[in-house]
Formats: C-alpha cells, sequence, structure tokens
C-alpha cells in the first residue's frame, strides 16, 4: 500500500463522523478498494430514519444509473465474444422501432447521443405514481420519432438503455436480468449486487427517504420496486463494498478484470461534454467521468426515489470509490468530491513524519471545528465542515516539540503568525492556539458555551 493512504484512511471516517453530524442525511455508507481489494468501509446513520434502525455496510441501495455502466459493460463482453459491433444499428436487432431510431449505433446509444426521449411521455415511474414501463410499453415509446437526431449532442435517456437491453436479449436470447448477472455481476465477483429486485434471501434494504420539504419531515420510501424493461438503465441494487469492487474493474489499468483492457479504454474515454453544466464532465460508454483535485476519475452516479449514489474508479491511482446515501437530496456527489480531494492531498503530500505525526486531532472554538492533519513535515488546518476539508487550507510549519508557524494561508487568515499547544498538569495537550484563537476540546468548548449562553 502507497505510504499516504494509510493516513488519508485514517483520517476519512473522522471527516464524515463530523459531516453525518452536522447534516440531516439519514444515512450514509462509503467504501474504498486499492488494488481491487478492500481498504475501507463504513456505515453511518439510520437505514430508516423513522423506526430508527441503524445503517449498516450491508444494507443494500437502489444505485439507479449505476446500472448502465453494468449494461454497458456487457456490450463490452459481447463484443469482445464477436456477438455485435459498437456500430451495428439498434433496427439490426429489435423491430418495430421508428426508422430514425432503428438507424442509431449501439454506441450512440451507451454514449447518450441517440437523440432519444429521456423517460417517455409519462416519467411517473419516477415519482412512484405509476409502475415502470414493461416490454411492450418500451416498445411503444420506441416507436415515436426522437427528440434530435443522432449524434447532434449528449442527451441523456434511459429509454435509450432500455433499448440496449432489447438489443442484448435479442442476441442472448435470455431476459436481461439473467444475462447480466451471469456475464457481468458474476464474473466481476459480486456477491451484494443484483440487477433488479426482488433481493435474494436474507440480503435486506435500505429504506429511502424523501426530502424534508415540503412536509417538514422525511418519510421513508420502500423502494422495492420492479424496474422491468428499465432494469439495464437504473435497475440494479448494491451495497457500497460492491460497487467499489466493480469499478476497480472499469480502471483500464486495473491488473484484474472481467474486461479487456481495450473494452475498459473504450468505456472511459470522453466522448461527449456535457454542454450545459456547471461542472466540467464527460460521458463515455456507460460511464461519467471528470477531473477533481487534479485526479482523472470515471463512473457513474444514480438517482432512485429516495436514494443517491456515486461511485468510479480513481484513473490510475489503483483506487476505487463508492458513496452511497438513502435521502432524495443526498450528498453523494459532493462527498464523492471530498474523498477524491483528502486522498489526492494526502497523495500530493505525503505520510506524515514522526514528529508531525502527534498534532493530529479536532480542536473546537464557538466558531466551530478544525482539524490538525498532519502531512509530511507539516500540520494543515482542515475544515470539516467543507465539502473540501483541503479548500484553501492553512498550513502550519513546526518550529518545535509544541510551537509552529503558519507558512501558508490565504490573505484573510493569519498568515506567518504562530501557533502553539498548551499542555495540562499532567502533561496532555489540552489547548490548541492557532494566532490568537484559543481552541479546546469538544467537551470544554459545550462547557463554555452553555455556561456563557
Amino acid at each position: 500500500m502507497d505510504k499516504y493512504l494509510a493516513p488519508a484512511l485514517t483520517y476519512i471516517p473522522q471527516y464524515f463522523d463530523y459531516q453525518m453530524r452536522a447534516s440531516t442525511q439519514p444515512g450514509l455508507a462509503l467504501a474504498i478498494t486499492y488494488k481491487g481489494k478492500p481498504v475501507l468501509e463504513r456505515a453511518y446513520g439510520f437505514a430508516n430514519a423513522v423506526t430508527g434502525a441503524e445503517l449498516t455496510p450491508r444494507h443494500r441501495f437502489r444505485v439507479a444509473s449505476h446500472s448502465k455502466t453494468f449494461t454497458s459493460a456487457g456490450i463490452m463482453k459481447l463484443s469482445e465474444a464477436g456477438r455485435l459491433k459498437l456500430d451495428d444499428r439498434a433496427g439490426e436487432y429489435v423491430a418495430g422501432l421508428h426508422k430514425d431510431i432503428a438507424r442509431v449505433t449501439i454506441a450512440q446509444l451507451l454514449s447518450h447521443s441517440a437523440g432519444i426521449i429521456r423517460d417517455g411521455s409519462d416519467s411517473g415511474q419516477w415519482s412512484d405514481r405509476r409502475p415502470f414501463l414493461d416490454d411492450g410499453e418500451l416498445r411503444s415509446e420506441l416507436s415515436v420519432e426522437p427528440v434530435l437526431g443522432n449524434s447532434e449532442r449528449f442527451k441523456y435517456s434511459n429509454h435509450g438503455y432500455g433499448l440496449v437491453g432489447l438489443i442484448i436479449e435479442a442476441i442472448t436470447g435470455q431476459s436481461y436480468v439473467k444475462w447480466i448477472r451471469e456475464n457481468v455481476v458474476g464474473p466481476a465477483g459480486l456477491t451484494e449486487t443484483t440487477p433488479d429486485m426482488p433481493l435474494p434471501r436474507g440480503a435486506t434494504l435500505a429504506a429511502g427517504h424523501s426530502t424534508r420539504m415540503p412536509l417538514g419531515r422525511r418519510v421513508a420510501i420502500p423502494g422495492r420496486n420492479l424496474t422491468n424493461a428499465l432494469a439495464p438503465a437504473t435497475g440494479f441494487v448494491s451495497t457500497a463494498a460492491d460497487l467499489a469492487r466493480f469499478y476497480a474493474q472499469i480502471d483500464p489499468a486495473a491488473k484484474k478484470s472481467f474486461l479487456s483492457a481495450e473494452s475498459r479504454r473504450e468505456m472511459v474515454r470522453r466522448q461527449w461534454r456535457d454542454p450545459h453544466s456547471t461542472f466540467e464532465r464527460y460521458y463515455g460508454l456507460g460511464t461519467m467521468s471528470g477531473t477533481t483535485g487534479g485526479w482523472d476519475h470515471a463512473g457513474h452516479s444514480g438517482g432512485f426515489q429516495g436514494f443517491v449514489t456515486r461511485s468510479g474508479a480513481m484513473l490510475g491511482h489503483d483506487l476505487a470509490i463508492s458513496v452511497l446515501t438513502n435521502a432524495g437530496d443526498g450528498w453523494s456527489g459532493f462527498w464523492y468530491e471530498s474523498l477524491i480531494n483528502i486522498l489526492a492531498t494526502f497523495a500530493r503530500n505525503g505520510a506524515p513524519s514522526a514528529r508531525a505525526r502527534n498534532w493530529a486531532g479536532r480542536w473546537w472554538s464557538l466558531w466551530g471545528a478544525i482539524d490538525l492533519v498532519p502531512m509530511g513535515e507539516k500540520v494543515l488546518a482542515a475544515s470539516p465542515g467543507l465539502f473540501n476539508p483541503f479548500m484553501d487550507v492553512s498550513e502550519i510549519a513546526l518550529t518545535g516539540r509544541d510551537t509552529g508557524r503558519i507558512a501558508l494561508a490565504n490573505g484573510f487568515a493569519s498568515h506567518g503568525e504562530k501557533v502553539r499547544r498548551v499542555r495540562n498538569a499532567s502533561g496532555r495537550v489540552s489547548e490548541l492556539w492557532l494566532s490568537g484563537n484559543r481552541m479546546l476540546s469538544e467537551a470544554r468548548i459545550v462547557t463554555e458555551m452553555q455556561k456563557r449562553y
């Protein structure tokens, strides 16, 4: 294991403990793999906030559009076997399509550039107002003229991935669920993943949760819907650990994978840029990609009623992560990037020296908490309340056992000023002074605030 990784894995649970305490999120499950093997797995909060059931790492989540990476991987398996080509037309395999949809290629479907309607003329399945479309209903929707011409722009479509599922069924002669389980889920070594409901006996699904508004409280959402013909787009159910294992195998540099390196390179290649987004993001074949903290990553997000999820591989870094939340306003996307920023910062600065290591800890004032996070020969004053705790972080250069100097800070902070630790009669550090700001343990700041206010 790279030396920076162990201290990063120590800090990550502390950071997320703070984030979960500070947020109103019901539950969070996260996992990290290194070289395909699990190195961190945690669960926080509730599997069901209404009943108070505690969330565990073994609870499964509706991971929705993660399904698209599995479906794309299935197509690549068929391509490797010579059973299709990515530039084959959809109409070669599925009858009854609108003539313009019949002309779209499999690659255009996988890259969301086929111009097909996103969720149909009645998308009530996403609000639990109607069941997900069955085979006949999907085929009927696909007989209608597409919204855009093919390869006109990136335009996300769940119906397009439903059509990919019909293509897989036409080629294999099996149901999508059965074939993808036997040819992708199984070969990837996943034991807690199913392509759709119902779950196998003994498996437990975390409840989804609504947003707090407009009721002023969250309600639990069962999330047990069958997704029927849209399973290739949104049906999958999994755990953070399994998803991290899966996306580790999508990295073209992975030493072990159920797919060829050529297939993986094609999946993560940035084929389309999102043309209207605050974030610089791209789409390949069943993968979303971007760059965070200087690290390129590829994976997918997912949104199901009451669930918001995000997973991916850190390309070239032997790491994969998964962050699953069970709320309609879940912070998985932000926390996914939090994880990347934490890992990248540790990688950039290195494991702490023996001298710096014992400065680690959380300190409090009226203004909240800071985390002293040693890296290399210095100590970073991180902000655990931020989605990137190291954004514009102040750096402390140590000058003695209990003294230091703020060697780098933004212009509004205390650049150049002194830092010191105060020890009590027993020799333990009891106070931290960052310039003139006296910081205490959580228990002591609670007592101080209760007395004062």
